[in-house]
């Protein structure tokens, strides 16, 4: 498909394996961070090295003016947008329901919900056709957690998850006949720095065996399922979430 391709929370994990892999693959591709602007760097460095288009753009999913510069920045140096993986998002630290702090539950509602919100709204009204758009894809980053619960860890971010689930299929329904396809992708127990940002740094260790596959995923697992709902392979595909879980 090619055009260009933004990537919130894409200095890291899932977003920055995405950002490589849609590099190698012909995109022109942005990718958005909130602080950590040296990981940034280092994959925009690792997509132009090979030869391909790159941009990092600093910004906060939750404030609403951070994502239209995002979107303006990317359009204007890169061109016209033609996809969106919405992957920013935090677990927030461990805890039951009753322990939760209000605080947790407003940064993780915020990035996890009203982020994703704000970055598709960006993208439906560069892509649509009903616009002036030439369409494209959004692919939403979903969990397990959604499907599952997580009780006794991460109910607050499983109800996050749950609302990506429900914002993907309104929103795929509201925007197919304007050339916008828009799917999710529900990892499941994926190596990345997540588990001990939430205080857990142990999980995947205790929780992999019990994954029917026998093992926990990769980044670049989820960013082949996530670059060929992107890809005019899956030109079909609408309102789908794909589990990439091992069976779990």
């Amino acid at each position: 498909m090619g055009g260009t391709l933004v990537i919130t929370g894409g200095s890291r994990g899932i977003g920055a394996a995405v950002a490589r892999m849609a590099g190698e693959r012909g995109y022109a591709v942005c990718i958005n961070y909130r602080v950590n602007g040296r990981a940034a760097a280092d994959v925009v460095r690792a997509i132009t090295e090979r030869g391909g288009r790159a941009l990092a753009v600093q910004g906060d999913v939750v404030k609403e003016a951070d994502v239209i510069r995002l979107f303006d920045e990317a359009e204007g140096k890169l061109g016209p947008i033609t996809g969106l993986v919405n992957n920013a998002g935090i677990v927030g630290k461990a805890s039951r329901v009753a322990d939760v702090p209000i605080e947790t539950l407003r940064e993780v509602f915020d990035i996890n919900i009203l982020g994703a919100f704000l970055a598709a709204r960006e993208a439906v009204r560069r892509m649509s056709t009903a616009r002036g758009g030439r369409g494209g894809a959004i692919v939403n980053l979903s969990s397990m957690a959604a499907f599952l619960g997580s009780p006794g860890e991460f109910v607050h971010y499983a109800a996050s998850k749950g609302a990506i689930e429900t914002l993907t299929i309104g929103l795929s329904r509201e925007v197919a006949r304007e050339g916008i396809r828009v799917n999710a992708v529900a990892p499941g127990l994926i190596d990345t720095e997540i588990h001990a940002s939430s205080g857990l740094p142990d999980r995947l260790k205790q929780m992999g065996p019990m994954v029917p596959i026998g093992r926990e995923g990769s980044a670049e697992e989820v960013a082949e399922a996530i670059m060929w709902l992107l890809s005019d392979a899956a030109s079909y595909v609408v309102g789908t979430s794909v589990r990439v879980s091992g069976g779990r």
